[in-house]
């Protein structure tokens, strides 16, 4: 019973988010923090799903920009979890085939995310030289899942570049958002499903003397500390 009424529940509640995310990107497309707005919104459907989010957020990151976010990519929760990392002036590199995506896809381009083709490598090339003017230009910051796809429970998958390169030719630092493991964490029929500590690293330039994929390994071995160090706080809040 309680999973059936959490699922009404949230299909309604989400619905009303995306009209209201609609109008607000109508009033102001494309806006710098429409993405901010959206992370707001969705993230309080959790309440809804029985799940506590723990937000830590270093006074570094809150004061400056813009940054190159990478965040771990863990399964399709994040729309509703990690997405509360989103700071203001921020804005997220997906596929372009996601605008088909009915009410979601649209929402996701009038707030202003930058669309990469993945099937046609020039264009996605070009796609990274917009994203280094748009970071420049309009001190945006840019959020990445490196990974590329849900990890599913498989734990943290090897990064792609394409962060790294963007934060080697803009010349700005990388933040890293890292969730702790919400794998088979989520049962609907349950009243309380527990914490998800969202953690925001201190801002952390690349090493411009060393190759791009050097860095990608380097902060994909950070991000793996991180959350392991995470996921022993989450357990260690249910002793």
């Amino acid at each position: 019973m309680l999973a059936l009424l959490r699922i009404i529940a949230i299909f309604f509640y989400f619905l009303l988010i995306n009209l209201l995310l609609i109008l607000v990107c109508v009033l102001r497309p494309f806006h710098r923090d429409n993405v901010h707005a959206a992370g707001v919104l969705y993230s309080s459907v959790s309440t809804l799903l029985g799940l506590k989010l723990e937000l830590r957020v270093p006074d570094s990151v809150k004061q400056g920009g813009p940054y190159v976010f990478i965040a771990n990519h863990q399964n399709s929760f994040d729309l509703l979890t990690i997405c509360a990392a989103a700071q203001k002036g921020t804005v997220t590199v997906g596929k372009k085939s996601l605008i088909w995506i009915p009410i979601i896809g649209q929402v996701y381009w009038l707030t202003g995310n930058i669309m990469i083709d993945r099937k046609n490598s020039g264009r996605a090339h070009d796609t990274l030289q917009d994203t280094v003017q748009k970071i420049q230009k309009r001190r945006l910051s840019v959020w990445f899942f490196p990974e590329g796809t849900r990890s599913n429970g498989r734990g943290l998958l090897p990064f792609k570049t394409g962060a790294f390169r963007i934060a080697k030719a803009t010349k700005e630092p990388i933040v890293m958002v890292t969730a702790s493991s919400l794998h088979n964490k989520i049962k609907l029929n349950r009243w309380d499903n527990g914490t998800l500590v969202i953690q925001l690293s201190e801002p952390e330039f690349i090493n411009e003397t060393q190759s791009v994929k050097f860095n990608a390994e380097y902060f994909h071995r950070k991000m793996q500390q991180q959350i392991s160090q995470i996921n022993a706080e989450v357990d260690n809040k249910k002793v």
